[in-house]
């Protein structure tokens, strides 16, 4: 992967188990909320999958944040 992507999928991933950290919420959890595999949110919290910008939005609206969020 090109170096930007490499540092926006960690800085997006790291915000987002920030977030789900500071809300008590499991990845398990998470997944639920979202529809999405358990494993899925810990590949996108490690930067090993690039998010789609849908999921992205699952993701901020079941962590209760706006997608903008997770750009911080």
């Amino acid at each position: 992967m090109p170096n930007f992507r490499v540092s926006i999928c960690v800085l997006v991933g790291q915000k987002i188990k920030q977030i789900r950290i500071k809300a008590n919420m499991s990845q398990e959890k998470l997944a639920l909320e979202c529809g999405l595999h358990r494993a899925y949110i810990g590949q996108i919290e490690r930067a090993e999958k690039v998010i789609g910008i849908v999921n992205l939005q699952i993701i901020a609206k079941a962590l209760s944040v706006k997608i903008q969020d997770l750009f911080k």
